[in-house]
Order: C-alpha cells, then structure tokens, then sequence
C-alpha cells in the first residue's frame, strides 16, 4: 500500500519537476545570444547539427541505461548534465566550447526522454491507472508551458538587461531541480535484477526493443509521424527568434510572443484527450498535418507570422499529447525507456538534416526564403502522408 502512495506520488512529483525543468530563462534567447557572440546563422546550424548528431548517436543507449540501471538514476544525471551545458554556454567565448556545451545540453535531453515518460507511465502502470495517462501527459504539459510563459517573459526581459543574469538564474534552477529530481520513487515494473540477465545487457536490450518495433509497424509509424512533425515545428520555433530580431523586434518583445503561445499551448493541453476523442486517430494523423504546413506557409508568407507561429505550436502540441499516449500502449515495460529513445533519435535524424539546411539557405538569401523552402518540403510529406493513411484504409476495407 505505501509502495502504491509512492508511485501516485511520482505523478505529482512529476508535476513540479516539469516546471523547475522547464523554468529555463535562456529558452527564447539563446540563438540571439551567439549570434551576439559572433555565431552566423550557418555556425548556429551548425552547433545544433552537433547536439543532434550526440543525440541520435547516444538516445538508445541511454534509453537502455533507463531501462537497465533505473529510470531515477537516468534522469538524475540528465540534471546535471543540464546544468554543465549551462554553465559552459555562459562561460565560452568560442564555436569549439559553445559545441562542448552543446554535447552535454544532448546528453542531458538522451538522459531523460525516454527514461521522464517511462517512470510516470509504469508508475501508473504499476497501481492499475495506466489509462489515465493521456490526462496526466496533458496536465505535465501545462506545467511544461506554464514554465514556458515565464521563462518567455522573464528571460526576454533580463536579455535587454543582461544575458549573464538570464543564464545564472538558469544555473540556480537547475540545482533546485536536481535535488527535487532525487525524490522520485522508482518503479518494479520492467527492472532487470537477476545477475545473469545483465549478462551482455545492451546488446540483449537493444535487440529485444528493435523487435518490438518490427513486430509492431504501426509503433515504427507513429514515431516517424511524430517526429517529422516535432522537427518541422521546432526548426520554425529555434529560427524565428533571429528572424523576429531582424525585422526589429526586441528580446522583451519576442518574449512577450513565445510566452503567449505557451500560454495558449497550456490552455488547450489538458483538452488534447477531449479533442482526440472527436476526431479519433485517423483525423489527427490526416488532419493535424496539413494545418501544421498551412501555419508553416503563414509564418513564411504573412506579415503575422506570430500568428502563425502560435497556432503552429498548439497543432504540435495536439500530435505529442495524443500519439506518446498511443505509442506508450503499445510496448512493453521492459522496453519503453529503449523504444522512446528510438523516437528521439528519429527527431535527431531529421533535425541533422533540417536545421543547418534553414541555417544555410538564411545566410545565402534570407530566413523569409528558408521558411518557404520548409513549407514547400512539408506541403510535400503530408500529401505523400495522406495518400498512404487513404491507400491503407482502402486497403483493410476491402
């Protein structure tokens, strides 16, 4: 009984460390940070190019450290690997160091993307409340854009200030939050323990997760689905700090923007379970698509393009709520640290080819025409979507 009060506890808990995580005051102002340190929009490609690299070179293998060694421990070093990358990035004056930085920030975010969600989801797993998760997943994310909201606004405005108060009020948090992160409870479900099953344990793991996804296609699907989507938006969400600043908006400006669309995000997340319910998969995998493009197009083409940007995050925000609660339900306990990491390595992947590619195309002509480039590449990949979701329905009607 007191094991069950704990776990329930670790939702709550969860609660708190979204938000002590996410209260980073660097969030909307680090690009224009090094590009006031002399970083050129190739150059910033670039350094995003190597977290991702990291990224997509380390997610399974940190996954399978979640799944192997506890999910907690995972997310504890994730911490404080967090709060190096924040102190390198403060303190560097170079490309070499601020990529240094970035290697760690990677490694922080391998540490706990599969392991944050696995620890929640076989906690609840654990005491029989499993189907709740989508509701929980929803209320994280209000947590998650509440501290977004603050993070915007304070940290657009310490940046007309000073940057250096914005990045050390970033380090204060991140040791907060590594005390808060060691209060957590670990889960039974899915921990290895026997000496011989740790015999060759990556390897064992990672084989054993890869033919989950084989055996499972449509997890395969819904990852790559996902993870295009969370790529085109990010790429969008990174790029038009700069390119906000170049039209003559100030940081306390561009806070005032991104705080507004967390704070639409927060509103609408604890909704995503009533949406889905409406609309069912199938809508959201034919119809989120398209309006995420059509918002792509806007922030490339209209002189609103915070308009734009704010309705593109509420239609990403619909599509992670709802496809992390389907692909959570689809796989094993034993594997879900390992699986998850596979969809953040899929993330990475594109993010390697995306971001430097914007970067490129807005050193040589402007981010107006790199933002256009993104749109015609979506408009592409969600028509080729469609016509695969209809092709396959025809197909199991027949």
């Amino acid at each position: 009984m007191e094991n069950n009060i704990r776990l329930k506890r670790n939702v709550y808990k969860n609660y708190i460390f979204t938000l002590l995580q996410s209260l980073d005051f660097t969030r909307g102002i680090w690009m224009i940070y090094l590009a006031s340190k002399g970083m050129s929009l190739t150059q910033l490609g670039l350094l995003e190019t190597i977290f991702h690299t990291t990224s997509f070179l380390m997610e399974v293998p940190t996954g399978a450290v979640a799944d192997l060694f506890g999910r907690k421990i995972s997310r504890i070093m994730g911490r404080v690997f967090s709060l190096i990358s924040v102190i390198l990035l403060l303190s560097a004056n170079s490309f070499l160091w601020f990529a240094i930085s970035f290697v760690f920030t990677a490694l922080s975010y391998n540490l706990e993307s599969g392991a944050g969600d696995a620890l929640i989801y076989d906690s609840l797993k654990e005491i029989g409340e499993e189907e709740t998760y989508m509701k929980v997943n929803g209320k994280k994310e209000l947590f998650y854009q509440a501290a977004g909201i603050i993070s915007f606004f304070v940290g657009g405005y310490l940046a007309t200030k000073s940057y250096n108060i914005a990045f050390l009020l970033t380090v204060v948090i991140g040791i907060i939050t590594i005390v808060q992160s060691l209060t957590f409870k670990e889960p039974n479900i899915g921990r290895i323990n026997s000496k011989e099953e740790k015999e060759n344990i990556f390897v064992n793991q990672l084989k054993e997760s890869i033919k989950v996804v084989i055996s499972k296609p449509k997890v395969g699907f819904l990852i790559l689905f996902t993870q295009v989507i969370m790529a085109f938006c990010t790429c969008i969400f990174f790029y038009l700090q700069n390119y906000l600043k170049g039209n003559g908006y100030t940081e306390w400006t561009i806070g005032i923007i991104y705080a507004i669309s967390s704070l639409t995000v927060a509103l609408l997340a604890t909704q995503v379970h009533s949406i889905e319910k409406k609309i069912k998969e199938q809508g959201l995998l034919l119809i989120v698509p398209f309006l995420t493009v059509a918002c792509i197009w806007g922030v490339a083409l209209s002189k609103y393009s915070y308009v734009f940007f704010i309705l593109l995050m509420i239609t990403e925000e619909i599509i992670y709520v709802s496809m992390s609660d389907y692909i959570n339900k689809m796989i094993p306990s034993e594997n879900r640290a390992t699986i998850l990491s596979f969809a953040s390595m899929v993330f990475s992947f594109f993010m390697i080819t995306l971001f430097p590619f914007i970067g490129l195309i807005g050193d040589k002509f402007n981010l107006t025409t790199a933002f256009k480039c993104l749109a015609m590449l979506g408009s592409i990949l969600v028509i080729a979507n469609a016509a695969l979701l209809i092709s396959r329905k025809r197909t199991h009607t027949k």
